[in-house]
């Protein structure tokens, strides 16, 4: 993998005891891919959201304008990850990582095709065509699934907003962008995210690309693949299986 852009997820506990924890696991991608290479993952931070859509807990009704109200702007330093593990958030702090603009669903990469993939970021259709995963998949990026399932593969919501799919409905999204040091919402379109089905698309596009290697790290279980032909497979995927009783 050494020279490539490889974009990261990961699970650190499902590694097993690893020597170093998180950090180590960034130190190993980074010299897999070389001084030449781009290494990517998700940096997302859910915790910047509207707390109407909150579920896990849910926020009492009575808080929901004093929490828009003082909810602290997004901050491509400060602002810590949820969501994406112990590797990303490791790796989103290293010296030399920039991180892309949403406030949502961020992307950091770290090498010399960084600020080509994370330098800019759509609101709208965080996952599509503005994303930071577009470029990847314009630069031919690889995709390394660390102890973790094809339900986490990111990958499969580009092809989510490229296939035009039965039952695919459009959205509207209350963002929260950083604005003269404060927070101010906006309304995003976007398309419904649909992950149901990702691990029966993930099993059958990996076993349409020979390229692709699976393999133990530790105790977890290693998916390697291109990620240009699993979006194009994943969105012939969606076309003939997914229907409007599948996404209801």
């Amino acid at each position: 993998m050494e020279g490539s852009t490889l974009l990261v997820h990961s699970s650190l506990s499902a590694l097993g005891w690893v020597c170093g924890g998180a950090h180590a696991v960034v130190t190993a991608l980074e010299t897999a891919v070389g001084t030449a290479g781009t290494l990517v993952m998700p940096t997302f931070s859910g915790q910047l959201s509207d707390p109407a859509t909150w579920r896990n807990p849910p926020a009492p009704r009575e808080w929901w304008d004093t929490i828009r109200e003082e909810l602290p702007a997004y901050d491509e330093a400060r602002t810590a990850t949820r969501g994406t593990g112990a590797v990303a958030e490791c790796f989103r702090t290293g010296h030399g990582v920039l991180r892309s603009p949403h406030p949502q669903n961020s992307f950091a990469a770290s090498g010399p095709k960084a600020a080509h993939i994370v330098g800019e970021h759509a609101l709208d259709y965080r996952f599509g065509e503005g994303s930071p995963l577009a470029r990847v998949y314009d630069v031919d990026g690889w995709v390394l699934l660390l102890g973790i399932g094809f339900a986490k593969n990111t990958s499969f919501h580009l092809a989510e907003n490229r296939a035009d799919y039965a039952g695919r409905r459009t959205l509207t999204r209350s963002v929260p962008v950083p604005h003269g040091g404060r927070t101010r919402w906006t309304t995003c379109a976007d398309i419904e995210l649909y992950e149901e089905d990702f691990e029966p698309m993930g099993r059958w596009c990996l076993d349409r690309l020979p390229e692709a290697r699976t393999g133990k790290v530790g105790d977890g279980e290693a998916v390697l693949f291109p990620q240009r032909p699993f979006v194009d497979l994943a969105v012939d995927w969606m076309l003939a299986h997914r229907a409007l009783e599948t996404v209801a």
